[in-house]
């Protein structure tokens, strides 16, 4: 099913013809690849708002995927479609050297905008059931593609600056953990080649623009979505004696659950378990059949997942056998995200390289977090990997907030919106520097 929304289209010829063309009079051996930043800035802010205002969800990015290609082309690159869903690679080949994949996420959330923006999003998409729902760019995707854009664009004008390969991911359905995966079952490195290294800008609710957030080494969380069914005997309220209540042994379990990260985990090892949804019964004095947990599941190794994993169905089957049920619940995994890993090699390199050019002030070592992002895909699969986060809060309501102890609009909140004109400016800056870190011609 399609998203059911619509592109602003108005904007599309000038913005590709801007974004081929150079500053007149000044040789391409003269300039470097940032030089053209501010004559191409207005058209990439206008598409970022007309990406903001036209979020697809996750698996219905048709109409965002093909935008983008067609920019890439107008760029200069090697576009293929439709690889993994509506996921999309351009490739800018420039001689020998290494290979960089460069990525950037297109999908929306099921969120309806309260910014107040002028620029707002009013669209509406599908959900997995068919439902019409709101949808909006609550997590920046817009600014990822829009800097991503202005990048491959930058870099295209410039190639007697670096020699290699740039490899230009534009990966479908971050938002449900499959992208990655589907465009790597889509023999992604086998078709297009195993990059040596591959980056990514995410932007960030907690820091001000004009700031690059870095951590090396686990950054974001194994993430997995966990289903559990509990079957007991049904009966009246009244005679509970008759029964087998599988509201009571799934209400134990909840509890009884959180002892396998306090009590069996290692305590110097981050993990979490979170019971996100628990339905049962539909009337009051009706105690039902079953009851349905969903848990998400958050750590940072393959070992702790895997104990917590287990530890879960193991507690289900034991608070089930307690009840006296008869039938063991049912377990089912059924989303995972892996964890994300920068490289500490390859990260503080570009870090050193980002402070000569931005000054120490603008990076800032952050703390790891327990969200999840499928960018850790392409790095497990044998590549040295970095994403660093792109500051996206206005300085001065930064600043008022900071100091009045106030809660800044996270992402995924119907508030959310970056302070266009720095976030993107940065981003861009940051993304060319990255890239041309590891492909500059010495």
């Amino acid at each position: 099913m399609r998203s059911i929304c619509r592109f602003p289209w108005r904007t599309v010829a000038v913005l590709g013809l801007s974004l081929v063309l150079g500053h007149p009079g000044v040789s391409r051996a003269e300039k470097g690849p940032l030089d053209d930043l501010e004559a191409l800035y207005p058209s990439i802010e206008t598409l970022y708002r007309d990406l903001h205002q036209a979020p697809e969800l996750s698996l219905h990015e048709e109409k965002t995927a093909a935008r983008l290609a067609g920019l890439l082309r107008a760029a200069g690159l090697e576009v293929t479609e439709k690889v993994g869903g509506f996921g999309l690679v351009g490739l800018l080949h420039n001689g020998p050297g290494p290979t960089i994949l460069i990525r950037t996420d297109l999908d929306g959330l099921p969120v309806e905008e309260k910014t107040g923006a002028p620029y707002a999003s009013h669209a509406t998409g599908l959900d997995p059931s068919g439902k019409v729902v709101p949808t909006m760019h609550a997590c920046g995707h817009d600014i990822h593609m829009s800097e991503w854009v202005a990048t491959a664009t930058l870099l295209a004008r410039a190639t007697n600056q670096w020699r290699g390969t740039l490899m230009f991911i534009g990966q479908p359905a971050e938002e449900v953990g499959k992208g990655a995966e589907a465009m790597m079952r889509d023999r992604l490195f086998e078709r297009f080649g195993k990059p040596d290294f591959a980056v990514a800008l995410h932007d960030y609710a907690n820091l001000p623009a004009g700031t690059i957030g870095y951590r090396a080494g686990f950054c974001y969380a194994n993430v997995d979505s966990v289903d559990i069914t509990f079957f007991g005997k049904g009966g009246h309220g009244a005679y509970p004696h008759k029964t087998i209540d599988p509201i009571v042994m799934a209400s134990r379990f909840v509890t009884s659950v959180q002892t396998i990260v306090s009590r069996e985990k290692d305590p110097m090892e981050p993990g979490v378990i979170t019971v996100g949804s628990f339905h049962a019964g539909l009337k009051h004095n009706i105690i039902p059949d079953e009851a349905r947990l969903q848990l998400t599941v958050r750590s940072y190794t393959d070992e702790v997942r895997k104990k917590l994993l287990a530890g879960i169905e193991r507690m289900a089957k034991e608070e089930a056998r307690a009840a006296g049920a008869t039938k063991d619940p049912e377990v089912r995994l059924s989303e995972f995200t892996p964890a994300t890993y920068n490289d500490p090699v390859l990260t503080e390199r570009l870090v050193r390289r980002l402070r000569s050019e931005l000054g120490d002030s603008k990076l800032v070592e952050i703390s790891a977090t327990m969200g999840g992002e499928d960018f850790s895909v392409f790095g497990r699969n044998a590549v040295p990997a970095c994403m660093l986060n792109l500051g996206a809060v206005n300085p001065e309501r930064y600043a008022a907030a900071h100091a009045a102890g106030e809660d800044l609009p996270s992402l995924h909140s119907p508030l959310f919106l970056p302070d266009p004109s720095p976030t993107l400016h940065t981003g861009i800056r940051v993304l060319t520097l990255m890239v041309l870190e590891l492909v500059a011609k010495p």
